[in-house]
């Protein structure tokens, strides 16, 4: 079987494409940088005997979503992984930021879960996994545009997972929290009271893929689904406000900077 892998360079990606390939899976694999993604597709076929195919494209612009959408291989498996999230104040955003994580994290997802939606219902199986974020459990200062983002990731995958189920396509919402990634070790995050720390980002690829078929909705690493069922016991006006303020103590040296959040790159 084809597995794509949207984002898939580095960090939680690359997790992915590691973990489809032990699994004897042939991959495309799908991310602007070339080097790190030729470094990684060379590294899974001497390793794994896999075939893998690069596509140094960036996924927010409409021509590549097409290209992909075309692609000759049969896929069974979409992993869309990739991202933007800046962390810092909303105002301090400008148009083109909020325009290009809409483009990556919204509007890619979705028309490429709706392309191979239909080409996975045409041969009656498959799976789609849709990369969210307990950053959309609620809304936070700071990040609020990209964990705005990441709930319509969920919401998305929750209609899709009951809408596909009877075409025999598997839907789901991936929604880690932090990641130990290279892109989440750039961001200088400091520890914060109540969040737990980065799991692996393989952790994150075998929980997930577990899941597939199973549920609509997985959150990897145990201590983050306590974390979350927890929050859902407190009011959402105080749930926003420690949400905010969590992140306002890890990132407070990098309030007003452009950082990625909870290891989402590629």
């Amino acid at each position: 079987m084809w597995s794509m892998v949207v984002g898939g360079s580095d960090g939680i990606g690359a997790a992915f494409a590691e973990e489809l390939a032990a699994r004897g899976d042939d991959l495309v694999l799908v991310a602007r940088r070339p080097q790190p993604l030729d470094e990684l597709a060379a590294r899974l076929r001497a390793g794994y005997r896999v075939r893998v195919r690069c596509l140094y494209l960036d996924a927010a612009t409409p021509d590549a979503i097409a290209q992909l959408a075309a692609v000759p291989e049969d896929i069974g498996l979409l992993v869309c992984n990739a991202a933007l999230a800046p962390v810092g104040p909303f105002l301090a955003l400008t148009a083109e930021q909020l325009d290009a994580m809409l483009d990556l994290n919204c509007r890619s997802a979705a028309h490429l879960a709706h392309a191979f939606g239909a080409r996975l219902a045409a041969r009656g199986r498959g799976g789609i996994v849709l990369l969210g974020s307990l950053a959309g459990e609620q809304g936070s200062a700071l990040v609020a545009h990209y964990a705005a983002t990441k709930a319509y990731l969920r919401v998305l995958a929750e209609g899709l997972w009951d809408e596909l189920r009877p075409h025999g396509v598997d839907v789901l919402a991936s929604c880690p929290g932090l990641v130990s990634t290279p892109t989440f070790a750039r961001t200088g995050a400091r520890p914060a009271r109540l969040v737990p720390p980065p799991i692996d980002a393989r952790t994150v690829a075998r929980e997930t893929l577990a899941a597939v078929g199973r549920r609509p909705v997985v959150i990897p690493g145990r201590r983050n689904r306590w974390v979350a069922a927890a929050a859902r016991l407190v009011p959402r006006r105080r749930r926003i406000m420690l949400a905010s303020a969590r992140v306002a103590t890890m990132y407070s040296t990098r309030s007003r900077r452009r950082a990625p959040a909870d290891g989402a790159g590629g």
